[in-house]
C-alpha cells in the first residue's frame, strides 16, 4: 500500500478525473516530466547527506513492486530499468476530485465530471551497469497488448492500471474502509497491473517505478517555468467546446515554428495536442519526449542543480506529487543518476504494425516478438540484427536465383518513397536512407488515408528490400510491377522517420552513428537529449 512519509493536505478543493476514452487526454507527457525532474534532483550533485534523505524520508512510497517482482523475467546483468508512469487522473492522492475550475478553465481539459485511470505515459529507462547512455523507451498508450495483473484479458496497455483498480475497490467494498484508504489500496493494485503488463510485454525486469498525476506535472511545470520548446511546423490546435453530441478538445495552442518559451499551461496543451498532428497520438509521444529533454537541459544548463535554493523547492513539489517503490534507495541511485542529468538519453517509441478497431475502439496492435527482440538489442542483451518476419506463404515471391542476395552485401538498391503525411517527409526519409547507403530514388506522395507502411521490391532488391522493412517493423513484399532492382517505401501516417533536429549533440551531416537505435524499427526518430530537441 502507498504510504506518505510525510502528512499531506488535500489543498486543492474537489477535483475531477480524467477523459473518457476517446476524448482529449489531459497531459499524457506531462506527468513523467515530474518523474523525471525528480530524477534529475536526485542525480544532481554537491548536496549532502542530510538533503537525500530528507527528501527520501519524505517521499510517498508504494508496495506495488512486491507482486510484480515475483513475476518478472530474470535480470541478466546489473543494469536498473525503471518504468515512468504518467497516470491521467483528474483525482488527487486521497481521491478527491480536481478542482473543475482548475482542469477546465485553467487547462482547457473538459469536463472535472468525466474520466478515470488510465497511463497515458509509460516510460522504460534502462540504466547501463557500467555507465554510458541511458535507453528511454516509450510504448504508446493504445498498443493492444496481453494485460498482467489486471482481467488477464487483451486491452489497451493503458487501461491495465484502471481496469485492475475497479477490480480491487469491488473486492475490498463492505470492509469499511474510508475513502482515502480505498483510494490508496485500490490504486496499488493498478500499479502493480501496469508494472506486470510492461514487463510482460518487454520481457525484461521493472527494477522502480515512478508515478506522477496531473496536478503533479502542473506543480513542476510551474516550478521550472519559463521551458523552451521546438516545432518543425507551427501551430493551431482551436479548442471545440464539448456538446451533447460532441465530446470536444482542442488545447488552444498556438505556436511558431522554431523555438518558444512556455509557461505551466502551455506546457501542459504542448504534451497534450493529439490533433492537427499528422501521426496523432504518436507525435504526440514524441512531444512528451521532447518535453522532458527541454526539461532537463534546462536544469543543467542554469545550474538549477547545484543551487539548494531551487533544488529545496523542487524537493517539495516532488515528495507531494511523485510516488516511488519502497524499495528505491535514492542515496543508492544518485550514484547512477549523472547521466540522467549530462543529456546522455535517448528516447525511442516502440513500434506498432498498424490498426484495427475492437468493440468499437481504434487500438494500435503491435508485434510482441519484434518488441522484444529490439528491446533485448538496444539493452545489450543480444547482438543479431531485427530480422522482419517472413511474408505469409501465399504472398508473392520473386522468381529466380536473384532473390537470394547476400544479407550483409552494401546496399546496391534505388529506393523510392511516397509518405502519406506529404513529400516533406518523403524526401526526409529518403535522405535518412540515403545516409545508410541506398541510392536516392523518387520521393511523392501517397494516398492520405494509407493506414499502413509497406515495402515492395522488384527482381535483385530482396536483400535490400528486407533491412529497409526491417526499419518500419514490416515484412518486404516482391511486386512484379517494381523495376529490377528498385524499393518502394510507403509511408503511412502513423510514420514520420525523418531526423530529429537538437541544437547540441547531434551528429553532423555524414558523420557516422553512434545510435543504438539505428537500422532497428522504431516507431519515428529518435529524441536526444542535451539540446532542444525540434519535433511535430
Amino acid at each position: 500500500m502507498a504510504e506518505r512519509g510525510n502528512s499531506r493536505t488535500g489543498g486543492r478543493g474537489q477535483r475531477g478525473r480524467l477523459p473518457r476514452r476517446g476524448a482529449a487526454p489531459i497531459t499524457v507527457a506531462g506527468r513523467t516530466l515530474a518523474c523525471t525532474v525528480s530524477i534529475a534532483v536526485l542525480g544532481a550533485s554537491g548536496f549532502t547527506w542530510y538533503e537525500y534523505r530528507s527528501l527520501d524520508d519524505g517521499m510517498i512510497k508504494s508496495s506495488a513492486l512486491s507482486e510484480a517482482k515475483k513475476n518478472a523475467p530474470p535480470h541478466l546483468d546489473k543494469s536498473v530499468n525503471l518504468l515512468l508512469i504518467g497516470l491521467d487522473s483528474r483525482k488527487d492522492m486521497d481521491g478527491n476530485d480536481l478542482p473543475r475550475q482548475f482542469v477546465e478553465d485553467e487547462l482547457h481539459a473538459g469536463s472535472s465530471e468525466i474520466g478515470g485511470y488510465n497511463t497515458n505515459a509509460l516510460i522504460v529507462l534502462h540504466i547501463p551497469a557500467g555507465g554510458g547512455r541511458v535507453t528511454a523507451l516509450s510504448v504508446p498508450r493504445d498498443d493492444y497488448v496481453q494485460t498482467v495483473g489486471a482481467d488477464g484479458r487483451m486491452h489497451k496497455v493503458k487501461e491495465a492500471y484502471g481496469i485492475a483498480k475497479e477490480a480491487a475497490e469491488q473486492k475490498l467494498a463492505g470492509r469499511g474502509l474510508s475513502k482515502a484508504e480505498l483510494e490508496r489500496r485500490s490504486r496499488e493494485a493498478g500499479r502493480s497491473a501496469t508494472i506486470q503488463t510492461v514487463q510482460s510485454l518487454l520481457d525484461v525486469p521493472i527494477d522502480h517505478f515512478a508515478e506522477v498525476n496531473l496536478i503533479g506535472f502542473y506543480d513542476i511545470a510551474k516550478a521550472v517555468e519559463p521551458i523552451q520548446v521546438c516545432l518543425n511546423h507551427p501551430v493551431d490546435d482551436p479548442i471545440i467546446a464539448r456538446t451533447a453530441t460532441h465530446e470536444g478538445g482542442g488545447t488552444g495552442l498556438r505556436l511558431p515554428a522554431g523555438i518558444s518559451s512556455l509557461d505551466a499551461a502551455q506546457a501542459l496543451s504542448f504534451v497534450r495536442q493529439r490533433h492537427h498532428l499528422a501521426n496523432g497520438d504518436l507525435d504526440r509521444t514524441h512531444r512528451q519526449q521532447a518535453f522532458l529533454s527541454s526539461v532537463e537541459y534546462k536544469l543543467k544548463q542554469q545550474g538549477i542543480l547545484n543551487d539548494l535554493g531551487q533544488m529545496q523547492k523542487l524537493f517539495a513539489v516532488v515528495k507531494k506529487d511523485v510516488v516511488i517503490d519502497n524499495e528505491w534507495n535514492i542515496l543508492d541511485f544518485a550514484q547512477q543518476a549523472p547521466n540522467l542529468t549530462g543529456g546522455n538519453v535517448e528516447f525511442n517509441t516502440l513500434p506498432i504494425s498498424g490498426f484495427k478497431t475492437v468493440g468499437g475502439q481504434e487500438v494500435n496492435t503491435v508485434n510482441p516478438d519484434l518488441i522484444r527482440k529490439i528491446v533485448r538489442q538496444l539493452f545489450n542483451h543480444e547482438a543479431a540484427p531485427v530480422v522482419p518476419a517472413a511474408p505469409p506463404g501465399d504472398a508473392p515471391v520473386e522468381p529466380g536465383p536473384s532473390s537470394s542476395a547476400a544479407p550483409n552485401a552494401a546496399p546496391k538498391a534505388v529506393v523510392d518513397v511516397n509518405a502519406a503525411a506529404g513529400a516533406g517527409v518523403a524526401a526526409d526519409e529518403s535522405r535518412a536512407l540515403a545516409e545508410l547507403g541506398y541510392q536516392a530514388g523518387r520521393i511523392g506522395d501517397a494516398p492520405a488515408r494509407t493506414r499502413a507502411t509497406a515495402v515492395s521490391y522488384g527482381s535483385g532488391a530482396k536483400a535490400d528490400a528486407q533491412r529497409v522493412a526491417a526499419r518500419y517493423g514490416v515484412s518486404a513484399v516482391y511486386s512484379a510491377t517494381v523495376p529490377a532492382g528498385r524499393v518502394v517505401v510507403t509511408l503511412a501516417l502513423a510514420r514520420t522517420a525523418s531526423p530529429t533536429a537538437v541544437p547540441s549533440g547531434a551528429p553532423a551531416q555524414g558523420e557516422p552513428s553512434t545510435d543504438p537505435a539505428a537500422g532497428l524499427p522504431m516507431q519515428g526518430p529518435a529524441v536526444r537529449a542535451g539540446g532542444i530537441p525540434c519535433v511535430d
